[in-house]
């Protein structure tokens, strides 16, 4: 089931007020504006992928000129180290969105794969 919009909106908009409220400083002060990067999205543990859409909500609200190309699906069971998103754009926005991102994908992915645990647990009951 697909979060709707709205609701992911909404998170995301709250997480980054918390986190970074009028800017990241830090960011802000040690990178170049014109500078590019490319980010990697790994899972540090082997389970099930869920959240994407919170990814680009997260980057999308931070800079929409940022590009996330996913290579893996909500649902998909991965490895440890599986690569599931490349992000490519200014490295301030990759940087200024990158903890909210990160702290809402591992949260919903270790939800999944919680969940499937468990519902592998009890299957055949």
């Amino acid at each position: 089931m697909r979060l709707l919009s709205m609701q992911i909106d909404d998170v995301v908009a709250r997480a980054l007020r918390e986190d970074i409220g009028h800017g990241d400083i830090t960011t802000l002060a040690l990178i170049p504006a014109d500078a590019q990067a490319e980010a990697h999205v790994a899972m540090r543990e082997g389970g099930v992928v869920a959240g994407l859409q919170v990814l680009t909500a997260v980057w999308a609200a931070v800079d929409p000129a940022v590009q996330v190309t996913f290579h893996a699906a909500d649902g998909d069971r991965v490895e440890r180290g599986a690569l599931i998103a490349t992000v490519r754009g200014r490295t301030q926005s990759i940087l200024t969105g990158e903890r909210v991102a990160l702290n809402l994908l591992q949260r919903l992915c270790g939800i999944a794969t919680m969940t499937a645990r468990y519902v592998e647990a009890v299957r055949g009951l």
